[in-house]
């Protein structure tokens, strides 16, 4: 029964890293693509990946300080709602600075 439960957890866990991973660096990328204005450069696959990174980061941290605050529980559509837009702001914020 203990292993069970371990294992659930553990696999929660995991998920949870997989779906700030797509949720942060598609909306990184998203905002790096999409973002309005002229670009004087052509995005390659460093810009990327930081871009992907940073929309990562910033999803997973807003999920945390969250739930470290108390906002909501893992796994409640506020915590997917905070993550999507923490990395849309810090994509956008990157994209910015980077054009």
């Amino acid at each position: 029964m203990v292993i069970i439960d371990l294992m659930a957890a553990t696999m929660g866990v995991a998920m949870g890293f997989l779906a700030f991973l797509v949720i942060g660096g598609l909306t990184g990328v998203f905002a790096l693509v999409f973002y309005p204005g002229q670009r004087q450069f052509k995005p390659k696959a460093k810009q990327f990946l930081i871009a992907m990174g940073i929309g990562f980061l910033a999803a997973l941290a807003s999920s945390y300080i969250g739930q470290f605050t108390g906002l909501f529980q893992s796994g409640q559509m506020l915590e997917w709602l905070s993550a999507i837009v923490a990395s849309c702001l810090v994509g956008c914020l990157y994209t910015a600075v980077k054009s």
